[in-house]
């Protein structure tokens, strides 16, 4: 049995944004790797990401990740960039053309989910999602009590 993070998938994520989930409902996910200095990698190497208000963008034909906050990678000194520049997602035209389409319908907009290293590259997942009301939120979080409740029944019964 394989672990999430082992070695043998090639994949070791590295942040992951919670709370997107729960003031978003997501439609559909893409994975896109991220144009980086030097710098960032080492620091995302060592996890010093995250992802506070970030979200992405289509401008001009391609796709930026703003507000993601990489920390500066200390050995790096006079290498180092700004920690929440603007960070360019690698797509391909095609992905962008079909995003730019459904960005553009009420209410939609690209959250990134997590960050991982694939095969030695840094990659990202965003999601395109719909902002959740606040009744949908209280929903969900009593729909995900009553499964947690039903589980612990079962498993109790056993």
């Amino acid at each position: 049995m394989k672990r999430a993070n082992s070695p043998e998938d090639g994949r070791r994520v590295v942040a992951r944004n919670r709370k997107a989930r729960h003031e978003y409902e997501v439609l559909e996910t893409l994975e896109a790797g991220m144009e980086l200095k030097g710098p960032e990698v080492k620091s995302l190497r060592a996890g010093h990401a995250s992802f506070g208000d970030a979200f992405a963008r289509v401008d001009r034909g391609q796709v930026w990740l703003h507000s993601l906050h990489i920390s500066p990678y200390e050995q790096a000194n006079q290498f180092n960039v700004d920690p929440v520049r603007t960070r360019r997602l690698l797509l391909n035209k095609h992905e962008i053309r079909r995003l730019v389409g459904k960005v553009d319908e009420k209410g939609l907009t690209l959250v990134p989910l997590e960050i991982y290293f694939s095969r030695g590259y840094a990659k990202v997942t965003i999601a395109l999602a719909r902002g959740r009301k606040l009744h949908d939120k209280r929903e969900e979080l009593k729909r995900k009590e009553q499964d947690r409740e039903a589980r612990r029944a079962v498993e109790s019964h056993r």
